[in-house]
């Protein structure tokens, strides 16, 4: 069982890239908790801060399809060394701001818009990069150790951050991060290329991302999950605006409060991590049990009377919320032909990340007017929305193909000629 769980990591470049993630990651959380309180520090303003982390994610929603017809033109080791050392730089200019007492809003949301903008390529690209070096034998269960491993970063990187904050100030943060990176870029350059399993490049073409958008109409075995995303990130994922109401408002507890609530989720996140690693499931029908128990899970926590009760509810949300995660990415990549990879992540990206700016207002205005829990019961209602989508397109699936995730090999000229691309 133990072996199982960890199986990606007997591959040598895949542990390289795990050490090397397993440090940036603690410097990116860092930089998370910096970042919000850099802006709270200039603008005493919670709904600035609201406007730095949308104007992060924006160029996500606007350009990250363009960022898949980058990943799957680009050979995927070389562009992530490029995408690592730009943000490792932006972290690095941020942090010699603060330090040097130079530092303005207007600088901080233009850093923030940058580094969207990088990340619209990064993002497909190291998501894709995982097949790369394991194999669609083991996608799954390195896809799953990811979420672990974000997950634990989640629980350091604040806390360090906290500390720093408080005893060499919120400059130092960015500078700790800007090295993290790195050790991700020492872990991609080591790499032994001939052990890679790259996908051809695909050549630069017009109409390649409309081709993209028709690839993925066309196969329901993509359509159906990237919807279901869409509904569960627009509105299950914007914890970070409803934990701090709930701890507030709903529980009557302060900053101890909100720590514990998101304590629970981490936990429960690793723990549904080391499962799905384990388990190395993917497909649409898990997917579907996926939702509907991270539904369940946001349903108990929105009705829980006590913190101990959301305490419990929270790790069964967070491990819930994980499987749901590492499953879909799992799915979407085996069932995707590898020249459209890049772009089919790359919309996975824009319906998780670039919804934020979407959602997060929406829920806030609802958690702020209504109340913490109605904010939660939304969340929970777009997740089982997302599990009876998946439902429907079950019964029109046959049975042997509703587990295990079927390729779709579609040849690139054929496919531009088919569709006029």
């Amino acid at each position: 069982m133990v072996e199982r769980t960890f199986e990606a990591l007997r591959v040598r470049n895949y542990r390289l890239y795990f050490t090397g993630q397993a440090i940036s990651l603690v410097g990116t959380w860092m930089q998370s908790v910096a970042l919000s309180w850099l802006v709270l520090e200039l603008a005493h303003s919670g709904t600035v801060i609201g406007l730095v982390v949308g104007a992060q994610f924006t160029p996500v929603l606007v350009f990250g399809a363009y960022g898949g017809v980058l990943a799957d033109r680009a050979g995927k080791r070389r562009l992530l060394i490029a995408t690592q050392a730009a943000l490792g730089s932006l972290a690095l200019v941020l942090g010699l701001l603060v330090v040097t007492g130079a530092v303005r809003l207007w600088m901080v949301f233009a850093i923030a818009v940058l580094l969207g903008t990088v990340q619209v390529a990064d993002n497909p690209t190291r998501q894709t990069f995982v097949v790369e070096m394991v194999g669609g034998e083991r996608l799954q269960n390195a896809v799953s150790l990811n979420s672990v491993l974000t997950n634990s970063s989640r629980a350091i990187g604040p806390a360090v951050a906290g500390v720093l904050i408080a005893t060499v100030g919120v400059g130092v943060c960015f500078l700790l991060n800007a090295a993290s990176f790195v050790a991700v870029i020492l872990a991609l350059s080591l790499m032994r290329v001939s052990e890679l399993r790259p996908a051809p490049p695909v050549p630069r073409d017009r109409g390649q991302l409309r081709a993209g958008l028709r690839y993925v109409r066309a196969n329901r075995g993509l359509l159906v999950p990237l919807a279901m995303m869409a509904l569960v990130g627009t509105l299950a994922y914007e914890f970070p605006v409803v934990l701090p109401l709930l701890a507030h408002r709903t529980l009557h507890g302060g900053a101890g409060a909100f720590g514990l609530l998101t304590s629970a989720m981490g936990l429960g996140a690793v723990a549904g991590g080391l499962a799905v690693a384990a388990a190395g499931i993917t497909g649409l029908e898990p997917l579907v049990l996926a939702a509907l128990a991270f539904g369940l899970g946001i349903s108990a926590a929105a009705a829980m009377p006590t913190i101990a009760g959301e305490l419990v509810a929270l790790v069964v949300v967070g491990a819930a919320s994980t499987v749901f995660m590492a499953t879909g990415n799992s799915t979407l990549q085996l069932t995707s032909e590898p020249s459209f990879r890049g772009r089919v992540m790359a919309l996975w990206s824009v319906t998780f990340l670039g919804s934020t700016p979407i959602g997060g207002p929406i829920v806030g205005v609802v958690s702020e007017y209504a109340s913490p829990r109605a904010g939660l019961a939304l969340g929970a209602l777009a997740c089982l929305l997302a599990a009876g989508l998946g439902v429907a397109a079950l019964r029109r699936t046959p049975p042997g193909e509703r587990r295990a995730p079927r390729p779709v090999r579609m040849d690139w000229g054929a496919y531009q000629q088919a569709h006029g691309a």
